[in-house]
């Protein structure tokens, strides 16, 4: 592991490619190797015992690359993953989940201490960015609600607004957030940014949206900052991403969610 070597990201599926997006603007000299576990998708809806035996997998698959930083771009994973052991015997200078960064971004940026948080459904069940935000401000106010159809309508190209299925879904999902005058809303779901505009156009202008594959890349930033282990080259950094699935299928929805052309090399692999 150097300065050279690339961050590992990794999700259930193209959701984590929202951390991704934001980590080509942040360091653009960065290499990364993304892996995007799509024949096992989505995540939110299996058991802990599962999901937990899917991310060890997927972090070796990333360990043999030599990544010096890896992010869990996934708040399934992120909310259910025991990684304090698991870490110890892995030669990399960081690794974080979205939750950390999340929380803390939510809980800096709230003045009615009214915080919303939608997510895949095993987050919330876990009860981790609820206990979270508990421990930073205990008088919070906390709305939690999962949204498992989200990730299929916006993998499906249903996440335009104005989109009138989608439309509803928001609607149905978020009446009781938007019931309880929340003043931020935690993206627990790094698929969620894609509804972003709707979601703000429902909920108004005056609720700020948190997005947690934003978060992860800006701690990504600092942390290797702070480690000093950026990338010293001038040189724009290579994305080489991985699925379990078609590749042809995973492509289409790369397009959508990286909005810009990268130098990219999409392979097949399995776990």
């Amino acid at each position: 592991m150097t300065n050279l070597s690339p961050i590992g990201v990794f999700d259930s599926g193209v959701g984590g490619l929202t951390s991704v997006r934001e980590l080509t603007k942040l360091l653009p000299h960065e290499d990364i190797i993304y892996l995007g576990d799509t024949a096992r998708m989505p995540y939110g809806t299996k058991s802990q015992q599962t999901i937990s035996k899917y991310v060890s997998q997927d972090i070796k698959f990333l360990e043999q690359f030599g990544v010096k930083m890896i992010i869990a771009a996934c708040g399934t994973a992120s909310s259910v993953f025991p990684t304090q052991d698991f870490f110890k015997n892995i030669d990399i200078c960081a690794y974080t989940g979205v939750i950390d960064p999340t929380i803390k971004a939510a809980c800096q940026q709230t003045q009615n201490k009214r915080i919303g948080i939608i997510a895949t459904a095993a987050s919330i069940r876990s009860g981790m960015y609820q206990n979270e935000i508990k421990k930073i401000i205990p008088d919070a106010e906390v709305v939690a609600k999962a949204c498992p159809l989200f990730v299929p309508l916006v993998e499906n190209g249903y996440a335009k607004l104005g989109n009138k299925v989608t439309q509803l879904v928001v609607e149905e999902y978020l009446s009781d957030i938007k019931q309880k005058q929340v003043d931020t809303l935690i993206l627990g779901c790094t698929h969620f940014p894609l509804l972003a505009p709707m979601i703000q156009n429902y909920l108004g202008e005056d609720v700020k949206l948190i997005s947690s594959g934003a978060e992860a890349a800006k701690f990504a930033k600092n942390i290797l900052e702070q480690k000093n282990m950026l990338n010293p080259t001038k040189e724009s950094g290579k994305l080489k991403l991985f699925c379990t699935d078609s590749v042809e299928l995973f492509k289409e929805n790369v397009d959508t969610f990286l909005e810009h052309n990268l130098n990219t090399e999409i392979l097949q692999t399995s776990l």
